[in-house]
C-alpha cells in the first residue's frame, strides 16, 4: 500500500478561510451505508462505491464512524486495535482506497477516533489482567481496590452511561472503570504511555491521508483527582449537560494542545473535531481556542426544539460563544446517537424547514446519512434485532439508538433497497421504497433534491458558508428572519401561514410558496435580498 498525504487538496491561505469553517460534513455510519459483499453489513468498499453520490450531493467532507478492529460490543466504539480494520468492514487497503478516491473527487475524510476507552480485548488491557494488581500495565487504566469489608463494593458511586455501576470487578478483586459498557475500559490519560500511543495513532492515520479526526467523548478523557463520589442517584445522560467529575475537566485541554501540534505538522489543513457534551456553549468554546481543536459539535443546537424563540436564543448563544476564540460554529440536527430529527420534530415539513435553516447559518454543518432522504426514525424494531448495549440495561439510556442506524435505501421497491444483496443487519420499513435515492432523484419536490439544491446554492452564494454572525430582522411571533449580506432567510415555525413581505427574490423554499408575501406553516425560504 502506498502512503499518500492529503496535501493535494487546497490549503487555506491568509485570504481564504480554512475549509472547516464552512464545510458541510456528511456522517457515514459504515455498517448501515452500503454493503459490497452481501453479508448484510455495510463496509468500506460499499462506501468507496458510493462516494460519487456524496460528491453529487454537494458535501465537502465525509466523517466515517469507527471501522477499527473491534468485538463490536458497542458498534465499533470498543476498539481492540486502532491501526487495523475490522474484517466485517474490509482491510487497511480498503481504507486507503476510500481515502484516495475521496481525494480524487475533492472530498475530505474525517476518521472517528475513540480515545476515552478501548475494548477489553485490547492487548494492553488483556495484559493488565494477566499481570495483576500493582503492575505497570494496570496504571494505563483506572484499576482500584473496592470499598467494603472485603472490597466487594465499587470504588465510588459513579454510574455507567449505559446503566449500572461504572466499575467491574475482576478475578483478583480489583475493579476497573468503564464509563460506558464493561467491555470498554477507560484509559488513564495521566499516564504518559497513553498520551504517546495516541499521538502515534494520529500520525498513522494522518500518514495514510486522513484529513482529520472526530474525537469521541472528547470531554471525558481526564477524571477529577481522587475520583470523588458523584453524591446523587440521578442516572447519567450521554446527551446531558450535567456537571460531573469525569466529564469536561480542565486537564483535557493540555491533551488537545499536544494533538494540535501533531495536526499542524501536516500539510492540507488537518483538523480535530470534538464530540464534547458540556454544560454550556462557553465551555464548549474552550476546546476550540487557537492552539486546540478546530470544531466542536453543537449539541445545544441539536437539543433545541422547533420553536422560533428557542432557536434564536441558541443561535445567538452559539455564535457569541465561538466568536471570542475565533472558531466556527457548527450546526447539526441528527447523528447516530439521537432520534432522527424528522421524528423528533414530528413532520417531514418541519424537518425540511429545519434543514434549510441549518444550512443558512454561518459556519459548518453536519448531515447524518439518510437525513437528505427525509428518513424517519424506525421506532418499531423487534427486541430480538436490537444491538444498542444500553437497550439491555434497565436504567441505561433510552436504548433506542438502533432506530437511527437502520441501513439506508438506495434503489428498488423491496428491502434491502439496494443496500446490498444479502439483506440488512437491521430490518428496513416497507415504506422506505418511496424514500430511496433512486425514487427521489429527479423529483424536484423530493427531500433529496431539496438538499442537493440547498448545497448547490450554499456553495455558490458568497454570503453563505463561513461567518460569525447574522442580522436579525423584525418578525411576528413564531417567525425568524435574518440577513447575511444580500441573502435573507425566513422561517415560520408555527402551524399557520404568516403574512411577511417578501424581502427579495426566492432562491429556494422548503415547501410550496404560492404567495411570496405569505410564509406557509413550517416552511423556510431563502431569498436573494
Amino acid at each position: 500500500m502506498t502512503q499518500h498525504l492529503a496535501d493535494a487538496l487546497p490549503t487555506s491561505t491568509g485570504t481564504q478561510p480554512g475549509w472547516w469553517r464552512e464545510a458541510v460534513i456528511y456522517q457515514v455510519y459504515p455498517r448501515s451505508f452500503a454493503d459490497s459483499n452481501g453479508d448484510g453489513m455495510g463496509d468500506l468498499e460499499g462506501i468507496r462505491s458510493r462516494l460519487p453520490y456524496l460528491k453529487e450531493l454537494g458535501v465537502d467532507a465525509v466523517w466515517l464512524s469507527p471501522f477499527y478492529a473491534s468485538p463490536q460490543a458497542d458498534a465499533g466504539y470498543d476498539v481492540a486495535d486502532y491501526r487495523a480494520i475490522d474484517p466485517m468492514f474490509g482491510t487497511l487497503h480498503d481504507a486507503d482506497a476510500v481515502i484516495r478516491e475521496a481525494h480524487e473527487l475533492g472530498l475530505r475524510i474525517i476518521v472517528d477516533l475513540v480515545p476515552n476507552h478501548c475494548s477489553d480485548q485490547h492487548e494492553w488491557f488483556k495484559q493488565a489482567l494477566r499481570e495483576g494488581p500493582g503492575t505497570p500495565l494496570r496504571e494505563r487504566f483506572h484499576f482500584r481496590p473496592g470499598q467494603g469489608e472485603s472490597g466487594e463494593l465499587p470504588p465510588n458511586d459513579w454510574e455507567s452511561i449505559f446503566g449500572g455501576p461504572a466499575w467491574t470487578r475482576v478475578a483478583d478483586g480489583e475493579w476497573y472503570l468503564h464509563l460506558f459498557a464493561p467491555e470498554q475500559p477507560d484509559f488513564n490519560w495521566e499516564h504518559p504511555a497513553v498520551q504517546d500511543e495516541f499521538r502515534s495513532i494520529l500520525r498513522f492515520w494522518l500518514d495514510l491521508g486522513a484529513d482529520g479526526f472526530r474525537i469521541d467523548v472528547a470531554h471525558g478523557l481526564v477524571k477529577a483527582p481522587g475520583l470523588p463520589d458523584l453524591g446523587r442517584d440521578e442516572q447519567l445522560k450521554l446527551l446531558g449537560n450535567q456537571v460531573l467529575p469525569f466529564f469536561d475537566q480542565d486537564g483535557v485541554h493540555e491533551i488537545y494542545r499536544s494533538w494540535r501540534l501533531v495536526l499542524d505538522e501536516y500539510a492540507g489543513d488537518r483538523i480535530g473535531v470534538a464530540e464534547a457534551w458540556t454544560p454550556s456553549a462557553d465551555r464548549t468554546a474552550m476546546y476550540l481556542r487557537p492552539d486546540e481543536l478546530h470544531q466542536a459539535f453543537n449539541f445545544h443546537y441539536l437539543n433545541t426544539g422547533w420553536d422560533a424563540e428557542a432557536l434564536r436564543a441558541t443561535i445567538d448563544e452559539s455564535l457569541d460563544s465561538m466568536r471570542p476564540v475565533g472558531a466556527p460554529t457548527t450546526w447539526v440536527l441528527s447523528n447516530h446517537d439521537v432520534v432522527r430529527h424528522r421524528t423528533r420534530f414530528g413532520t417531514l415539513d418541519k424537518a425540511r424547514a429545519a434543514a434549510l435553516l441549518m444550512l443558512a447559518l454561518p459556519g459548518s454543518a453536519y448531515v447524518y446519512q439518510g437525513e437528505e432522504l427525509g428518513l424517519p426514525e424506525v421506532v418499531d424494531l423487534p427486541d430480538e434485532v436490537r444491538q444498542d448495549p444500553s437497550f439491555f440495561k434497565a436504567n441505561g439510556q433510552d436504548g433506542l439508538r438502533d432506530g437511527c442506524r437502520v441501513p439506508i435505501p438506495w434503489s428498488g421497491d423491496q428491502a434491502p433497497y439496494g443496500f446490498g444483496t444479502g439483506g440488512s443487519w437491521l430490518p428496513q420499513p416497507a415504506e422506505w421504497a418511496g424514500l430511496s435515492v433512486e425514487a427521489q432523484t429527479g423529483d424536484s419536490r423530493s427531500t433529496l433534491e431539496l438538499y442537493r439544491s440547498a448545497l448547490r446554492v450554499r456553495r455558490a452564494h458568497p454570503a453563505l458558508g463561513a461567518g460569525d454572525g447574522v442580522e436579525w430582522l423584525p418578525t411576528p411571533a413564531g417567525v425568524l428572519a435574518f440577513r447575511r449580506g444580500d441573502f435573507v432567510c425566513t422561517v415560520n415555525t408555527t402551524d399557520e401561514p404568516v403574512r411577511l413581505p417578501a424581502p427579495g427574490t426566492v432562491l429556494l423554499a422548503s415547501g410550496d410558496l404560492a404567495d411570496p408575501d405569505v410564509l406557509p406553516a413550517d416552511t423556510t425560504v431563502w431569498w436573494q435580498g
